[in-house]
């Protein structure tokens, strides 16, 4: 069974006076994930019919997936994009992908280049599962697997979630910088307690010195760098 965890984007912390980005942290936490495939086990059809059911179901994509497409999608997707220095505090660059969303066509054409990337790297091979993380996963991932004819699991802290889940930690930083990959790492760690296969992580927005991408034993793809 193919999974593919999907992500937003990085916030990060500009550290001052340029320091390094190698300083520990100050102080850590442990943050437990729940992931849940079935909310209902006993109303819905099993996991293996399920993905038989979703891989009859897949709708073939509108046109051969082409790189030069993705290309042009995602340049006129990044030109939406809006950064806001110091937001929420003081250091932090924001970027604000809402405006994705202002419209149907940057909309659709979002949905589309979140397609076309995950056929690219898996030559035409589609997820079973798209996993979105919370809470901005939720906003592309059900759309994305609707897309693919696949399921959709969704990812969110302890407790959150009704009836039995699968759960795992992780470490998260808090410093000049928020570390980053450390979610994406225990939802991964989640897909494999289930005895899933993770096909690779799927990012809306990455910043390449966090190193974020060194953490995860998956394919990872950033849509817009």
């Amino acid at each position: 069974m193919g999974f593919y965890i999907l992500l937003t984007h990085v916030r990060f912390r500009i550290p001052p006076n340029n320091q390094s980005l190698q300083k520990g942290p100050l102080y850590c936490t442990h943050t437990i994930l729940n992931i849940k495939l079935q909310p209902y086990p006993s109303k819905i059809k099993s996991n293996q019919q399920l993905t038989q059911d979703n891989a009859s179901q897949r709708r073939e994509p509108e046109s051969t997936p082409s790189s030069s497409e993705l290309t042009s999608v995602t340049l006129k997707l990044r030109k939406a994009l809006r950064n806001f220095p110091d937001f929420p505090i003081p250091g932090i660059d924001f970027v604000d992908i809402l405006p994705l969303f202002a419209n149907h066509d940057l909309h659709e054409s979002l949905i589309r280049a979140l397609e076309l990337q995950v056929l690219l790297v898996n030559d035409g091979k589609k997820p079973d599962v798209i996993v979105g993380l919370d809470a901005r996963g939720f906003l592309f991932g059900p759309s994305l697997a609707l897309r693919l004819g696949a399921g959709f699991a969704p990812v969110r802290k302890r407790g959150k979630l009704p009836g039995p889940t699968e759960e795992a930690s992780f470490e998260k930083e808090y410093d000049d910088i928020i570390a980053t990959g450390g979610s994406a790492q225990a939802a991964g760690k989640l897909v494999e307690q289930l005895g899933g296969n993770c096909m690779g992580f799927l990012f809306i927005l990455e910043l390449d010195f966090l190193k974020g991408r060194d953490r995860l034993n998956s394919p990872v793809v950033t849509l817009l760098r």
